[in-house]
């Protein structure tokens, strides 16, 4: 309630907004919500195994590329130069990661998974699994299908893009 000038009071009839002030059909604030739930439930089963989302990520990187030069790995996780230190030093410390000079050039370290490494991911990755049913359980497995085919096409655009900044251009 509130007082007028006269003294009367009155109530203000404050219009009811959405809870996400989008147009519709907006996919932003979905996939944040869908994210968010997701990586609270994988944080909470990859710390079993000892690991967290980003060691995750840089370990299936690893596993697809077969490895590759520790620069070539920062641009793929877009992290900086001290960052991917901390992230690999975490790694090797576990024993998930090799860290090597190149032989070609000195100066360049080379990554490459470690079968320890190589078992934990799969460990990880059933683990994950069990996340995306329980997240996504509303979704039967052709509309599963379907998003996973929609968000890898609106990711692939990205992906390529930084493929062809990075020094082997000619592998996109």
């Amino acid at each position: 309630m509130l007082r007028g000038p006269l003294g009367g009071t009155y109530t203000r009839r404050v219009p009811e907004l959405p809870v996400v002030n989008q147009p519709p059909h907006r996919c932003g604030a979905l996939l944040d919500h869908v994210t968010r739930r997701i990586r609270l439930r994988s944080e909470s089963v990859l710390a079993p195994l000892g690991l967290r989302p980003r060691h995750l990520v840089a370990l299936t990187v690893l596993r697809d590329f077969h490895g590759c030069s520790q620069q070539q790995l920062a641009k793929t996780l877009e992290m900086d130069g001290t960052n991917i230190v901390g992230l690999l030093n975490d790694l090797e410390a576990a024993n998930l990661v090799e860290r090597r000079r190149s032989p070609e050039d000195r100066r360049r370290h080379i990554v490459e998974l470690t079968d320890v490494g190589a078992k934990q991911l799969v460990k990880a990755e059933f683990a994950l699994a069990g996340v995306e049913d329980e997240v996504l359980g509303a979704l039967d497995h052709d509309q599963r299908e379907t998003l996973y085919a929609l968000l890898h096409q609106a990711t692939s655009r990205t992906e390529r893009g930084a493929c062809l900044e990075a020094s082997h251009a000619d592998d996109c």
